[in-house]
């Protein structure tokens, strides 16, 4: 478990539910439409909100912005979103709940160098520290966290002459960066690994945690596989890598990057998370393909199933061709909707067979009715 730390009023690690987030596409010097998008988001249950600064102005105008949330009962976390300019994420820093900086090109950028001797390499992390201790005096006094977002298509010339473009030079730098932060005793840190390659993001994220297990600290953990496209690629990319951490026990907050209006990001968020049981929002249906044993319309039944009980979050239902795979395959559903014959359903509670012969055409009614019966059932 990573420790926690504090976004505004949020909670973030340390046991808290994994938080879903997304970043706005609006220009942020453009108030209103920020904030109108940014409402959105909330609405659709995103609990960070990342907004770009790319100059000193966007970032002063995310007063603004966060004064606008706040007048009309917002108060989400704000993330002001920095690359290249130490004085924009300077002036974030004093504003919003966090900062986000990358590595690579915020403080550690060496256009043309290609070989550092020891000397010089170490030089270099000196310099970092140095450039990053006005960042971080402003994080602490505002008590400010930070998210070091490395990023695989982003290295430094630096990083990459002794690692190469690889997941080990993604968490060398993180590592480094988490270094000059301990030094000045900030810790109020957020890690991420991004790439578009999900082999990559994973394993750099893995390296990431092994490393700080080595050094003693607990730092909390960011994932996403950025770029990730949009449709169906871009949601089997993002669960696949986000996914894959979080059945380590790895993750405390996650954004699906999709090339999409963002408030689409986040039912697939919530979704991956329902799909590893990290976080239950909703109502899951453990259902079987069907074969030629199902006597009965199993596809529409699910619909059916679905339209009548997708609001009772954190119930399981069983829906369910036969009981040749009925009961064993179901074995954790709340309730178990099985085909026992021509047209004729069961149905369960648990393991235990309540009623069955049940016409398919009554069935789903009598489903409801058993939820009702059994203590689950809230109206939608």
């Amino acid at each position: 478990m990573s420790r926690q730390i504090l976004l505004g009023k949020l909670t973030l690690g340390g046991g808290a539910p994994i938080r879903v987030q997304s970043m706005t596409n609006t220009n942020t010097l453009d108030t209103e439409a920020t904030v109108s998008q940014t409402l959105q988001l909330v609405e659709a249950g995103c609990e960070i909100v990342r907004i770009t600064a790319p100059d000193v102005a966007s970032a002063q105008n995310l007063y603004n912005i966060k004064n606008e949330l706040s007048k009309r009962g917002c108060e989400v976390p704000i993330v002001a979103d920095i690359h290249f300019n130490p004085k924009a994420a300077e002036v974030a820093a004093s504003i919003v709940e966090k900062v986000r900086v990358n590595p690579g090109n915020y403080t550690d950028r060496n256009v043309g160098k290609t070989t550092f001797s020891e000397s010089e390499y170490n030089d270099e992390l000196k310099r970092i520290g140095d450039k990053m201790s006005t960042l971080i005096n402003i994080c602490k006094q505002h008590h400010t966290a930070m998210r070091i977002g490395t990023n695989h298509g982003s290295l430094s010339e630096r990083i990459m002459s002794r690692y190469g473009n690889t997941a080990e030079g993604m968490a060398q730098s993180a590592i480094e960066f988490a270094e000059v932060c301990r030094q000045q005793d900030y810790h109020d840190l957020v890690f991420s690994m991004k790439a578009s390659n999900v082999k990559v993001m994973v394993e750099s994220t893995r390296l990431f945690v092994n490393k700080m297990k080595q050094l003693g600290v607990d730092y909390p953990i960011h994932l996403g596989v950025t770029e990730a496209g949009d449709a169906m690629q871009g949601r089997l990319k993002s669960a696949a890598g986000i996914g894959a951490l979080l059945l380590d026990g790895i993750g405390d907050t996650l954004r699906v990057s999709l090339t999409e209006d963002p408030v689409a990001e986040i039912p697939v968020a919530y979704d991956i998370l329902q799909a590893v049981g990290a976080r239950i929002s909703q109502c899951e249906y453990i259902a079987c393909p069907s074969c030629g044993r199902t006597q009965y319309d199993i596809q529409t039944a699910l619909q059916a199933i679905k339209q009548a009980t997708h609001h009772l979050r954190g119930v399981k239902i069983g829906v369910m061709g036969c009981i040749v795979n009925g009961i064993g395959e179901m074995a954790d559903a709340h309730y178990g909707y099985v085909g026992c014959g021509a047209g004729k359903i069961a149905l369960y509670k648990n393991k235990q067979l309540v009623k069955n012969n049940i016409p398919q055409q009554d069935a789903v009614a009598e489903l409801v009715k058993l939820i009702k019966e059994g203590g689950d059932w809230v109206d939608a």
